[in-house]
């Protein structure tokens, strides 16, 4: 929670302006999947190689995140997160021109750092702007992020379609993502948030906040892992053509995308730990059936989109129940996204080490492995937040619900 400060200036507006650059992150992040195969052509690279563009954008995100958690508690936020939105879209611009993999590489760091930048500096001032009733806004901006996302393989595919290749793709969504920048710089910046309680036990706030950001590395991982690999491995196993596929990348993020609509008047109904656990469930069994039915046509594009759904509203939702028991400044918030981005860097660099000797089967078998490993964390989280709140409440009978 905040102390109390004075009212924000504008704070539908600027809310408008995060939600703009959201779009145009997703727009973004969602460019790479169906891109990588042109990708490894232009710079004559092979899929294996290839796969370290993953590790490149997100070593450039982990250092967007952290430097991110100190600039936005010291100075106004929005002239840094519109910068951060500038950045990106000339890094998109700059892709089509690396004829190497280490120029791309470079182009990729750059774009990440960018990304990581606004991601921190979004989530952290729409918690300023909203404070205790940001749930439904915190689930509306990361369907922002959705929608950016589910468009791109869509514009993607017709780029393909009209062009035969992907330099035009990058240079029309590189185009529109700087946009929402001029929004932002026409609203005031919000007051940054301060502790409302200095006695809030560290301790016990660092381990939760050690599981959260454990429980996002996982699970970026595996939304990282699923959505960078769909395309290429629906191709693989021939179970669609190179435009049906990145059709398919748009079935994940349009899932995705409805799922962060849903949520926004579910997470006011229904507490955290609720929807969290059936998105976990649901994720494990939308993997599992395109594991088991590999063959199947039917199945992987019913599985990517029971995936893509049920992965959606993690994220916000976590954050939402991380706001209800900490302070939620930019320090604090950046190490999510540390978490995030180390996540997003692993899992698809992992699975393209061994993508090709191993086959496209085993995409599946590692991400189904991560949100295993994702449920058995959450559960900790749950652990510790209950034991916490049973030491600081007069009875067991007092336990928050909310939780």
């Amino acid at each position: 929670m905040c102390s109390a400060s004075p009212r924000p200036t504008r704070p539908l507006a600027a809310t408008a302006g995060y939600y703009g650059a959201f779009v145009a992150m997703g727009l973004m992040t969602a460019a790479v999947g169906p891109t990588l195969p042109g990708l490894a052509e232009q710079t004559g690279s092979t899929l294996r190689a290839i796969s370290y563009l993953f590790s490149a954008r997100s070593l450039g995100y982990l250092a967007g995140s952290f430097s991110a958690g100190h600039a936005y508690d010291r100075y106004p936020g929005h002239p840094m997160l519109a910068g951060a939105v500038v950045f990106m879209a000339l890094m998109a611009l700059a892709v089509p021109f690396m004829p190497a993999i280490w120029f791309l590489g470079i182009a990729m760091v750059g774009l990440g750092f960018g990304e990581g930048f606004l991601d921190v500096g979004g989530n952290a001032m729409l918690v300023w702007q909203h404070g205790a009733r940001v749930g439904p806004f915190m689930n509306g901006l990361h369907f922002c992020f959705g929608l950016g996302a589910f468009v791109a393989p869509i514009v993607i595919a017709q780029v393909i379609s009209i062009t035969g290749g992907i330099r035009w793709a990058y240079w029309v969504l590189g185009g529109v993502a700087w946009l929402p920048a001029l929004w932002i710089l026409s609203v005031p910046s919000p007051v940054i948030c301060k502790p409302a309680d200095a006695s809030v036990p560290g301790e016990r706030n660092d381990r939760l906040l050690g599981l959260i950001v454990l429980f996002f590395f996982l699970y970026v991982g595996a939304e990282a892992g699923f959505a960078g690999w769909i395309y290429t491995y629906a191709l693989s196993l021939k179970l669609a053509t190179a435009t049906g596929a990145a059709y398919l990348t748009s079935v994940f993020w349009g899932s995705f995308t409805l799922g962060r609509l849903l949520a926004i008047p579910i997470s006011t109904k229904v507490p955290p730990r609720t929807i969290l656990v059936t998105d976990l469930a649901a994720s494990i069994c939308g993997v599992s059936a395109i594991l088991i039915w590999q063959t199947s046509t039917t199945v992987v594009w019913a599985g990517t989109f029971v995936v893509g759904l049920s992965l959606a509203s993690l994220f916000p939702t976590t954050v939402n129940l991380a706001e209800q028991r900490m302070v939620l400044n930019g320090r604090v918030t950046s190490w999510f996204f540390i978490g995030a981005s180390a996540g997003g860097m692993c899992v698809p660099w992992l699975i393209g080490q061994v993508f090709e000797q191993r086959g496209a089967v085993i995409t599946m078998v590692m991400i189904l492995c991560d949100l295993a490993l994702t449920a058995s964390v959450f559960l900790l989280m749950i652990r510790q937040i209950t034991s916490a709140t049973v030491r600081n409440t007069p009875t067991a009978t007092h336990v928050s619900p909310e939780v």
